[in-house]
């Protein structure tokens, strides 16, 4: 079965692997330069936005992260659905899989966001080394900041799997790519347990609907996998 559920057309990656390392290098470097230049630069404009226990960083670091987990779980639908009938006839299994490329991509870059914006903050006081590698930090809720750091580097490495597909093999290629779902499991273990919004019932709804929806679109795939006139069960033929 899992050979069945593992079968999807072969497309055709939207980007090329040396564009999107430009992007993602512009953004660690803009991030890292507004960290440590905007409270230098701009000292009055940032007392006046902060006050004297500034917290716009972490505010923009826990929008990012909902943001990031909000992409993920497109992603991870996009994903789950392309051989779906519903996807075959809207937007097409082409445009499904160039949206889940895309959307998983633009997830990842406000990954990287929320987590380096996190060095302006004066209450955690993260440094570049305590972002960067898991379970560095011992100040908040290390386990649960580095297991969501875990989470990070293996949706890069499903992300940029894209671009060596031809190189490793369509068969390796999909077994890294089940690896999105352990992503997801980190990420949502990351939010619940480290998160500051996690008791408000707006968050908790959001994680509800959106870990129920990719269960259930996880167990209709591999139902309609067993199917002899499902999608993905004519590729296998």
């Amino acid at each position: 079965m899992a050979e069945k559920f593992s079968q999807e057309p072969e497309y055709e990656s939207s980007f090329t692997a040396q564009s999107l390392l430009v992007i993602f290098l512009a953004m660690a470097i803009g991030t890292l330069l507004a960290v440590t230049l905007l409270p230098i630069w701009l000292p009055n404009l940032t007392a006046s936005l902060m006050g004297p226990d500034p917290k716009a960083y972490w505010y923009l670091s826990r929008g990012t992260a909902f943001v990031s987990m909000s992409l993920l779980w497109i992603s991870m639908a996009f994903g789950l659905t392309i051989t779906n009938k519903m996807a075959r006839l809207w937007p097409g299994a082409p445009a499904a899989f160039a949206m889940h490329e895309f959307v998983s991509l633009l997830g990842l870059a406000f990954a990287m966001f929320h987590g380096l914006i996190l060095m302006g903050d004066r209450f955690i006081n993260f440094t570049f080394r305590q972002v960067a590698v898991p379970f560095a930090s011992t100040g908040f809720k290390p386990l649960w900041v580095g297991l969501g750091q875990i989470g990070f580097y293996v949706w890069t490495l499903v992300a940029f799997s894209f671009y060596i597909r031809a190189r490793i093999g369509q068969k390796t290629w999909r077994l890294i790519h089940f690896a999105s779902f352990l992503t997801y499991i980190a990420a949502l273990a990351h939010g619940l347990m480290s998160g500051t919004d996690t008791s408000t019932l707006w968050a908790q709804r959001y994680y509800w609907i959106s870990g129920g929806s990719l269960l259930y679109l996880l167990i209709y795939r591999v139902i309609a996998s067993l199917s002899p006139s499902s999608p993905v069960q004519r590729l296998v033929e």
